[in-house]
């Protein structure tokens, strides 16, 4: 069959990491090959990018037999909303690595980060349900190596938790799947598992879509996390190796809130209206919540976690608000804070290579020890904050105005409690970073050229599209329009 471009992006880290692991050669010819694979996969990823049409139908298709007997097809597409992911994935990834460069991991952590890369960015473009699970399930094996290999402290057990919590989630989502595909079946009389066709089914009462919304809903929250399912976050951050906190935090996550774009939301559109207040409110309180536990954390990257996962809240109350104001920004988020974040845990994880791990109250003096890293560190936390000029600043004032829109109390609530955080960022960055103590930190070490390089290339995307959002925009804003107006039909904001 003809390999598309978008095939090529998934199937060559997947490739390249087999070839690796079969070929005697050691782990710095490993991790230079790997590398490069991810800077050909970004710069064929930049090619869509500029071939990209401002359209809301999807574009680069690809379609090809694969278990025709039961309606299972090969399947790949990209839209606004999945090529702005698939941008951020594709810049990050190669990045990140530079930062990973002094990683002394055997070869198959590095085999392992391309099969994850794999797993996702099939994931991100598969529009045949099934497809997309398989992507979805063929993640969670390269994590669970990362961690459960090349973590630290009581890293089985988190690995076990998260692969618990994945898997019965995902159970939920794939017991779903298959009710849509028999439903389409004794509807049409023919198998299928295409998006493009399960949004046909009427047969469906009420009860029935409601119950298969929450299927798909809870392997999406369990990955993102929403409040409760949080559970498993803290204990896999604290124990993971850097690139897999990085990879976590960074990447998978923002799978959680596509799954719900990309899926739920057609499949369910009068669902997704129907318990948009809930998701709304638990956003919020998310938000709030994962807020007020980050202020509580003495370890820096256990704050980070936290932190982290007050701003996918936040996105999920975006994505929620049912206007075009709210889920633009939640698109633009997802890309600042993956940017923000990622940069935040590979710094942390630089903190931690040098000195171990240590509170906040551990640190201090390391503007004058570190000033690159110093300038690095702040300019990750401005985009955190939302300060003008970087693109944290762009989504957050989109998503408020977006749930102003929905809700005025709403909207009051979610932007105190987003100064609120800015204040302790600041605070944290004082006192880590500024003030100078009696802390040994004799053995830290600056930047070096590549981390230089790495991290200064996260800012400069940072600060490009929070100078011109409207570069990044103007693509995504025909596959919102006919979210809202075609799908859910609650119209736009002018």
């Amino acid at each position: 069959m003809d390999i598309g471009l978008l095939s090529f992006i998934i199937f060559l880290p997947l490739v390249v990491s087999f070839i690796l692991l079969i070929l005697p050669v050691d782990m710095k010819v490993t991790r230079n090959i790997a590398f490069a694979t991810t800077v050909v996969v970004f710069l064929l990823s930049l090619s869509i990018f500029f071939q990209f049409r401002l359209t809301d139908y999807m574009q680069f298709r690809e379609f090809h037999p694969w278990i025709t007997s039961y309606g299972i097809y090969y399947s790949l597409g990209v839209d606004g909303f999945s090529m702005i992911i698939l941008m951020l994935i594709t810049t990050l990834i190669p990045l990140g690595y530079l930062f990973l460069w002094k990683t002394k991991k055997a070869k198959g952590y590095w085999a392992s980060m391309l099969l994850i890369q794999t797993g996702v960015t099939g994931a991100l473009l598969s529009l045949d349900l099934v497809l997309f699970y398989f992507f979805w399930e063929s993640m969670l094996l390269p994590v669970f190596m990362i961690i459960g290999i090349y973590g630290t402290g009581n890293r089985i057990f988190s690995t076990l938790k998260i692969t618990i919590y994945t898997i019965m989630g995902s159970l939920f989502m794939l017991v779903s799947i298959l009710y849509l595909g028999v439903a389409f079946y004794n509807e049409f009389g023919v198998w299928s598992f295409q998006l493009s066709d399960l949004v046909q089914i009427t047969i469906l009462s009420n009860l029935q879509r409601t119950l298969l919304f929450f299927g798909f809903m809870i392997a999406f929250a369990i990955k993102i996390p929403i409040f409760p399912f949080h559970t498993w976050l803290m204990q896999t951050y604290s124990n993971s190796p850097t690139g897999g906190v990085f990879i976590l935090s960074a990447i998978m996550a923002k799978l959680g809130i596509y799954g719900i774009v990309r899926f739920v939301l057609p499949l369910f559109p009068h669902q997704y209206v129907e318990f948009a207040p809930y998701f709304v409110g638990l956003g919020v309180f998310g938000l709030i919540y994962f807020g007020i536990a980050a202020l509580m954390q003495q370890n820096i990257k256990r704050m980070f976690a936290y932190s982290s996962a007050s701003h996918l809240a936040f996105i999920t109350a975006g994505i929620f608000s049912l206007n075009a104001y709210g889920m633009t920004g939640a698109a633009f988020l997802i890309v600042a804070h993956a940017m923000a974040t990622g940069g935040l845990f590979l710094l942390v994880g630089n903190l931690e290579y040098y000195l171990g791990i240590r509170t906040i109250s551990g640190l201090g003096g390391i503007a004058k020890k570190a000033p690159f890293l110093t300038v690095a560190f702040a300019l990750m936390l401005l985009c955190i904050v939302g300060l003008p000029g970087t693109n944290g600043f762009v989504s957050e004032l989109l998503i408020i105005l977006g749930l102003f829109q929905y809700n005025h109390y709403v909207g009051v609530i979610s932007a105190l409690t987003v100064l609120v955080a800015a204040s302790f960022m600041f605070w944290l960055f004082q006192r880590a970073i500024l003030v100078k103590t009696n802390n040994d930190i004799s053995e830290l070490k600056d930047l070096d050229k590549k981390e230089i390089f790495g991290i200064f290339g996260l800012g400069a995307v940072i600060i490009a599209m929070g100078i011109y959002p409207h570069w990044f925009l103007y693509k995504i804003e025909p596959t919102i329009q006919h979210y809202l107006l075609d799908i859910l039909k609650v119209g736009v904001a002018s």
